[in-house]
């Protein structure tokens, strides 16, 4: 009998040991595990309610570009390169199953950097570090409108999870190998081929590394990672358009965007350019005057040969465009601080017009123009053919009517990390400053550049949680961080890390706000006086 207790000694202790990790996990990561399951489901209910792509008016010239390999001279053509990647599926359900997935990834990310930062700050605490992720992951992850975007044959998708990667592995650690900065460089570089916006916030990037020390091998790495990708493609770009650039539309954008305030009585155009006045539009539409100008059937642009893609529309509406800022700067910065404030509504606005608004809904029905339906049964077959499934979309519908985020809840995330940085204003706002700069630089540069779309506002959020959460979690003053370049190898793990978590920062480089451990007493002798 003894020898069958002794026999089960080790088993008995071998199963404690498993359900002791197994109800560390439960604490350490149970509620964001709920969170991803419920978020999981939506997707899955989509997936079900909805089997193909959902449509949108540049979804089309995306679809073309990946058909064809060509890029696009309306905007870059990295989402164009995606879709051509994914292309052998032969299945636009696929492609939707796959922008689901990186939606959830998102997600992931920003848990894993909020949960990373609390837990240095509060290494005791088991469930409070998963917790708090979970809570700032939610709106991500569970937000309706940010589903139907996964949902969306649109390029917003793919930028969002590129730029999330590209923040995540700058904010990972306080000191950055040459190569981590590559990687960098690397997703900044298809993050601003996959949407134009990216380009600006290359330079926000830069300027987060440079805030926290990065080293300087890691900034040039990054920025020759960076520079790489983007040469070769507009190398690609001149040998089918025959210039060296990104897109021939970069001032048709901003054309749109000066059309809500111009002024041709202040700005006196030549005759060549009047035609692209905005006096020339008709009042009283419900498109936006971006839309009016640029889209519209009185658009200027419709007096050139080859319409708003003209080979000189380009040049017109770039030299309109800044004669209206020069003379009228003030009106200039009003519409930029109107147009950001849109973002922080309580409801939603027909705007620009109300079939764009309508897209961003899950419809009770679904259809395809014959322009839309040759490409994109080009592309994947009968998984092309659009059509809503029953109950499934119905309770899609219900979820998106009632599960999502409010842009003062939005307002709020920006506010409190706006306060965080105040307090950490000598550490130059600590780890707050970059995903704050990144979510309003969001929501200012498209405003600026082109004109609002609340599209453009869910790739914010993401980086507005961040930027709240790291603000509430407390960082202690970092001693002397030794140079980067010279910094050693460490492993990858050790032995008593907790499973599944990435090694913590030790041998000298620590965890940005993990709490420094006391000192161990010594004993001194000061002046003949013996104390601890």
């Amino acid at each position: 009998m003894k020898d069958v207790e002794n026999a089960a000694r080790p088993i008995v202790r071998g199963v404690r040991a498993v359900m002791a990790g197994l109800g560390g996990l439960v604490a350490a990561h149970g509620p964001f595990a709920v969170v991803l399951a419920v978020a999981v489901g939506v997707r899955w209910l989509a997936v079900l309610g909805y089997p193909s792509v959902l449509w949108f008016g540049d979804s089309y010239a995306y679809l073309e570009a990946a058909l064809l390999f060509r890029p696009s001279t309306l905007r870059p053509s990295g989402y164009s390169v995606f879709l051509w990647l994914l292309s052998p599926a032969h299945s636009l359900l696929v492609v939707v199953i796959v922008q689901h997935a990186l939606g959830v990834a998102i997600g992931v990310l920003v848990y894993a950097l909020v949960r990373r930062a609390a837990r240095a700050a509060w290494p005791h605490r088991r469930l409070l570090p998963g917790l708090l992720g979970a809570v700032f992951a939610a709106p991500v992850l569970l937000d309706a409108f940010q589903i139907q975007l996964e949902h969306l044959l649109m390029a917003d998708l793919l930028f969002t999870f590129l730029l999330t990667a590209a923040v995540t592995v700058t904010l990972w650690r306080v000191r950055m190998r040459w190569w981590t900065g590559a990687l960098v460089g690397l997703l900044m570089a298809c993050a601003a081929l996959t949407r134009s916006v990216g380009l600006p916030l290359l330079a926000v990037l830069a300027v987060g590394m440079l805030a926290r020390r990065a080293g300087w091998r890691a900034v040039a790495a990054a920025a020759l990672a960076c520079a790489v990708p983007v040469l070769g493609y507009m190398s690609w770009y001149s040998s089918a358009h025959g210039r060296f650039a990104l897109s021939d539309s970069d001032q048709v954008w901003l054309y749109g965007r000066t059309v809500d305030f111009a002024d041709c009585s202040l700005i006196r155009p030549r005759p060549e350019v009047a035609v692209l006045c905005p006096e020339r539009l008709p009042s009283g539409t419900r498109m936006a005057p971006a839309y009016a100008a640029m889209w519209g059937p009185d658009s200027g642009f419709n007096h050139l040969p080859g319409g708003i893609e003209d080979p000189r529309a380009n040049e017109l509406a770039g030299e309109f465009a800044w004669a209206a800022i020069a003379a009228q700067p003030g009106d200039y910065a009003a519409v930029i601080v109107r147009d950001t404030l849109r973002a922080f509504a309580w409801g939603r606005d027909p705007y620009p017009t109300p079939w764009t608004e309508d897209k961003y809904h899950f419809q009770p029905g679904a259809s395809l123009t014959e322009k839309d339906a040759a490409v994109a049964y080009a592309y994947g077959g009968r998984t092309a053919e659009p059509r809503v499934v029953e109950p499934y979309g119905g309770w899609v519908r219900d979820y998106q009517s009632a599960v999502y985020l409010p842009g003062p809840v939005l307002g709020g995330f920006l506010l409190v990390g706006l306060v965080g940085m105040v307090v950490r204003i000598r550490r130059l706002g600590g780890r707050v400053l970059l995903p704050w700069s990144v979510s309003l630089a969001l929501l200012v540069v498209p405003a600026a550049t082109a004109d609002f779309d609340y599209r453009y506002v869910l790739p914010a959020v993401p980086f507005a949680a961040l930027a709240a959460a790291f603000a509430l979690i407390p960082e202690s003053r970092p001693g002397p961080v030794p140079s980067a370049d010279a910094a050693p190898e460490e492993p990858a793990g050790r032995a008593g890390d907790e499973p599944g978590e990435p090694a913590a920062v030790r041998d000298g480089e620590r965890e940005e706000g993990e709490r420094e451990p006391a000192p161990a007493a010594e004993e001194t002798v000061v002046a003949g006086e013996h104390r601890p």
